[in-house]
Order: C-alpha cells, then structure tokens, then sequence
C-alpha cells in the first residue's frame, strides 16, 4: 500500500492520460544522465523528453499495462508501465512511428541523433529474447519523490508478473536506482556504455519466482 493521500488505479493510454504521462515524464527525468547527455539545453531537453515519452507510449498501444498514482487533487504524481511478454519487437509500423517520434524529439540538436541511436541499439542487443515482462517506465513526479509512490506502484505489477511465472527486465541510467530495484528482486546483468563521454546504462533482470 502507498501512502493514503494518493490513489492507485490502471489506466488507459488515450490522448489526455498521454499528454499527463508526457509532462509527468518530462519531471521525471528532468535530470537523467542519459538526457542530459543529449541535450544540455533545459528547455530542448524537457520538449524532446515529453515528445518522446508520448510517442513512445503510443507506440507501445495495447502491448502496455499502465498504473497511475494520483494525488488528492487528482494530478498525476507516478506511472508504471510494463510491456506484455510476446509482444517484442513491436511490429514495423509501431517501429516507424516511434522513430518519428524520437526524432522530432531530437531534431533541433542533430548531434543528438547519432547518442541516441547508439544506445538505442546498444538496448536492443542487450534486451533478452526469451519471453519477459519489460518494465518500459517507472516514473515519479519530483514533488512525490521519497513518499513511497514508486514502491507502491511496482509492487503489486510484480505479483503479477510472478503470476505469469516470467521473469522482470529493466534498464536504467541512474547508478543510484540499482539499490531501489534490488529491494524488488532485481540483478544487475550488463553494465552498458554506448556513447563515449556518455553515462553507462545498466540492465537489471528479476529471476522467476
């Protein structure tokens, strides 16, 4: 259970929640070394990470298991969101629309593009090929970081990717979340380093329960 002033409910990905998800994100990762690795610039930084948070939600359509937290005024504060075993990789059409989306993101910083793709395709190596459950975002707005809004929004996903008797995936590009992730059962698997100059990005894997 997460603290009782916020509520805890799947959601749908139509265009509002979207638009939500896209300003929650941009909060989010504000100052992820991987987006700030791509744009230095804060105000190109926060328009390329809600365009690409959005697209790449879209992309995802109906493969995507989506949990809200709001708060008492009925503000997004946190989102988790998983992506169905089976459903990876996503067909060519869903391909290409988040490369369009990707690239909008990135377009007024062209060297931007080059960073991105490799760890793009430094990801897709390293992604696992058997059937998984793939924790796509877990994000949390900075005025409810430390209040246990993340935690109570993975936990009870788990329970149900333990029901599915697969194990978890994950990347993150913060050093600083491997510990969080543990406390879930999670390991890491391959420390990543696409871009030189650029942060390392670390996979994390939960065994089946």
């Amino acid at each position: 259970m997460g603290p009782p002033s916020y509520s805890y409910t799947p959601l749908t990905l139509d265009r509002r929640t979207l638009d939500e998800i896209a300003v929650l994100g941009a909060r989010s990762f504000y100052d992820d070394p991987f987006f700030m690795h791509l744009s230095d610039d804060p105000m190109l930084r926060v328009r390329g990470l809600a365009l690409y948070m959005r697209s790449h939600l879209v992309a995802l359509g109906d493969s995507a298991v989506a949990t809200g937290a709001r708060n008492p005024a009925g503000l997004l504060a946190g989102i988790c969101v998983w992506q169905r075993p089976g459903t990876h990789p996503l067909p060519m059409g869903r391909q290409v629309r988040e490369m369009g989306g990707s690239l909008r993101a990135l377009i007024r910083q062209p060297g931007s593009l080059v960073k991105g793709l490799r760890y793009t395709m430094a990801v897709e190596k390293a992604r696992p090929r058997d059937e998984h459950w793939y924790l796509c975002m877990l994000a949390v707005d900075p005025m409810a970081w430390r209040r246990g809004v993340g935690s109570a929004l993975l936990e009870p996903s788990l329970a149900a990717v333990d029901e599915d008797g697969l194990p978890g995936y994950l990347e993150t590009q913060k050093e600083d979340n491997l510990a969080f992730y543990r406390r879930f059962g999670f390991e890491e698997t391959v420390r990543l380093t696409p871009s030189r100059g650029g942060p390392p990005l670390f996979t994390m894997t939960r065994p089946v329960r």
